[in-house]
């Protein structure tokens, strides 16, 4: 389920207005790319930009001071001269007397826009290394403003109502979630049929490498969180004559495309809010809900039973309950708030707080959730055959591994019954012509575990990693690590790279956890409004 994560990267990472600091680049190695700025200074080419709207209609992103354009690319490369289709950009341009050239951003999902990105790298980044690049930001095929837009099946995610149960308590309640995820996918098919089979991250890649000729650039550097680590390393893979300079942070494992990765992260999100559960348990004080993470988990499970009986407003129950702490799962910057409302519903049968825990999916939401749809099921081969989902959830759900497996499975459910085929997954590697990738990592992401950016760090021998012992966040750069943040500025800036070293090429220690506090008054009352 990359999809939240992929949203949560660089919006999860943006928590605070984040300026970055550069303490610890002395320590890095020498320039990894002594080279001359690329020669001619970037123009665009073929690209009529203009000024963006303060505001994203589509995205409700903030785009103010930034520059649109659009670009019209094919649908299926194989037929250039064929249907096109149109993505839309964003540009914060570059400030200093010379370019660096341009940096192309990616959010994640497979499915999340990214034309606000432009604007949150041109003011996080230290000035010196923000006014050398032309950052551009840009929604994906299918994605955002791009058109076409990919909305599939609403109902699937948001009927109205308090869905089932995602954990099925007998075979008709597993058949009735089969019915609707095959509802899902017949539906995307009905609709984009011609669309489905060009979906794909390598159609995304070729999409990139047309944005890099409209620009003019020999060479693009390019910058993603999440999927869009996949997304980098697969262009990476098509186009390494065509690499400057590359951060992929929070690493998807290439050979668990996708079903694979997705079991993966039912265990590590398991581990992941039994830590949450312990953290709250420590605040015993403050929330009252145990002091063990035993107690914690019993009192989770207590409100999950209540929500199942009587939802609250008949839309918040037991699916709605998890789907609202996995954020807990993909970072810590809800767990205070998060604890609060849970707290707040199991002492007091106050619902105010735990209602604001999910919201409905807005079009975009939607929109997210097809794309990623569209992209993972379209990039390699999922099992056909229902008795291969239904006996892996069940082992890992009976193992203990219970937060995420069914709700995951039924996320994913679609790909089981999607309208084109899977895969081939694209080739992932790079030789040592390829100039020297920065993987960023940290140990205890649950989105994209860890295991996943050492296969990609083999893949590519050139690349250097930076792990962030203990971390504990999906998204790591750009969010106040000194020490991670300063070696990115660094690498970005002038090239220069930790030493290769066996192993992990440089590590730095995540923070400290979260600070535990009582919902105030002006939080109490909003809550009831």
């Amino acid at each position: 389920m990359l999809n939240d994560a992929g949203k949560r990267a660089a919006a999860g990472t943006a928590a605070a207005a984040i300026t970055l600091a550069v303490a610890g680049a002395a320590a890095l190695g020498t320039p990894a790319d002594a080279a001359p700025a690329l020669r001619p200074e970037p123009r665009p080419a073929g690209l009529a930009w203009r000024s963006c709207p303060a505001k994203d209609p589509v995205e409700g992103a903030r785009l103010k001071g930034l520059q649109c354009a659009s670009l019209r690319v094919p649908l299926d490369y194989a037929d250039p001269a064929g249907r096109q289709i149109t993505l839309e950009l964003s540009r914060a341009r570059h400030t200093a007397p010379r370019s660096k050239g341009v940096v192309l951003l990616n959010r994640g999902g497979p499915g999340a826009h990214g034309r606000d990105l432009s604007g949150f790298f041109a003011e996080s980044l230290p000035k010196r290394v923000a006014a050398s690049y032309d950052w551009i930001g840009f929604d994906p095929r299918g994605v955002g403003a791009s058109r076409p837009e990919l909305v599939c099946d609403p109902a699937y995610q948001s009927p109205g109502r308090a869905r089932p149960d995602s954990v099925p308590a007998s075979a008709a309640e597993e058949e009735a979630w089969k019915a609707r995820a095959r509802h899902y996918a017949g539906d995307c098919a009905r609709r984009y049929g011609a669309i489905l089979p060009h979906m794909g991250t390598a159609d995304s890649a070729r999409d990139m490498d047309a944005v890099r000729a409209a620009l003019g650039q020999q060479k693009i550097s390019y910058f993603g969180y999440s999927y869009g680590t996949y997304l980098g390393a697969v262009y990476a893979t098509m186009y390494p004559q065509r690499v400057r300079r590359m951060v992929l942070d929070s690493v998807v494992r290439p050979s668990g495309v996708w079903y694979g990765d997705n079991l993966d992260q039912n265990v590590a999100f398991e581990k992941r809010i039994r830590a949450y559960f312990a953290w709250i348990a420590r605040h015993h004080k403050t929330y009252r809900l145990g002091d063990s993470g035993r107690k914690v988990a019993a009192a989770y499970a207590r409100v999950r039973a209540a929500l199942k009986a009587k939802p609250i407003d008949g839309r918040v129950g037991p699916t709605e309950l998890d789907e609202g702490f996995l954020a807990d799962g993909y970072g810590d910057y809800t767990w205070a708030a998060h604890a609060r409302a849970l707290s707040a519903y199991a002492v007091r049968r106050d619902p105010g707080p735990l209602r604001k825990v999910w919201q409905p999916p807005s079009r975009l939401d939607q929109n997210n959730y097809t794309v990623y749809n569209a992209v993972q099921c379209r990039d390699a081969a999922w099992p056909r055959a229902w008795g291969r989902w239904h006996a892996d959830s069940e082992r890992l759900y009976r193992r203990g591994y219970r937060f995420e497996t069914w709700s995951n499975t039924w996320y994913n459910a679609p790909c089981a019954f999607w309208g084109v085929p899977g895969g081939p997954p694209p080739r992932v590697g790079g030789g040592s012509a390829l100039p020297p990738i920065l993987m960023v990592q940290a140990t205890e992401d649950a989105a994209t575990p860890y295991p996943g950016v050492l296969e990609m760090h083999r893949r590519f021998p050139t690349s250097r990693l930076l792990v962030q012992v203990g971390g504990r966040n999906h998204g790591v750069s750009l969010s106040g690590d000194r020490c991670v943040d300063g070696s990115v500025a660094a690498y970005l800036g002038d090239g220069r790279l930790p030493a290769n070293r066996p192993g992990p090429d440089q590590k730095c220690a995540a923070g400290p956890e979260p600070v535990a506090a009582k919902a105030g008054r002006a939080e109490q009352a909003a809550a009831h409004r």
